[in-house]
């Protein structure tokens, strides 16, 4: 199985790119995100892999991080949430925003990810509501090459404040998928002055938890 690649970006494409490894060209598909940022052609980029092998192809997915990788393989893990529509999901969320959005049941966040209808969307936040304490969203392990978002697509807006307030009342004993939902359910009544505030952040969010 293949793991990881490491070579000069040869060309790219909507939906993959060519990467050269010592002369051999390697079709890797990636979110529009990933794509973005690992570079121009010619660049030498190091991508995270996962491997699907069928009896008609063998297809490469390439991450420029573990977090995207992490949750590309959760979301797959969904009945009805094939490759494409995990990438998709990766193209329209950033992935360090994945665990709120789950954790808070956004059901159109994720109907915008293109091919994800109201249905799948329902499913995959059912199926993964407590499983996305799973993945640690402040990973950001950038591979070489890869510097910020350019297409366009919204960046995360998930804060240490937000964070540590997850952390805290993970301490206390509730499960991260209830600190997270709790966590941006505080934030959305907290003033503009508070919103980044861990103390108020946690006074509410056990509010929250108790109602």
């Amino acid at each position: 199985m293949i793991g990881k690649l490491t070579g000069k970006i040869d060309s790219f494409e909507s939906d993959h790119l060519i990467l050269d490894v010592s002369g051999v060209g390697y079709v890797v598909y990636a979110s529009r995100r990933t794509l973005s940022v690992i570079g121009q052609v010619g660049d030498h980029v190091s991508l995270l892999i996962n491997m699907q092998v069928r009896e008609d192809a063998m297809t490469l997915y390439g991450f420029a991080d573990k977090i995207e990788q992490a949750w590309f393989k959760l979301l797959t893990s969904v009945q009805g949430v094939g490759a494409k529509a995990g990438l998709s999901i990766l193209a329209a969320t950033p992935a360090d925003q994945l665990g709120f959005v789950i954790a808070s049941q956004d059901k159109v966040a994720l109907t915008r990810a293109d091919g994800v209808g109201p249905k799948l969307a329902a499913r995959i936040l059912t199926e993964l509501k407590d499983k996305a304490g799973q993945i640690e969203i402040s990973a950001t392990a950038t591979v070489s090459g890869a510097s910020s978002v350019q297409d366009g697509a919204p960046q995360a807006t998930v804060s240490k404040a937000d964070e540590d307030a997850v952390s805290a009342l993970t301490n206390l004993g509730y499960a991260r998928g209830e600190a997270y939902k709790a966590v941006m359910q505080a934030k959305s009544k907290a003033n503009d002055n508070d919103a980044d505030n861990v103390e108020v952040l946690i006074r509410l969010a056990l509010t929250e938890l108790s109602a």
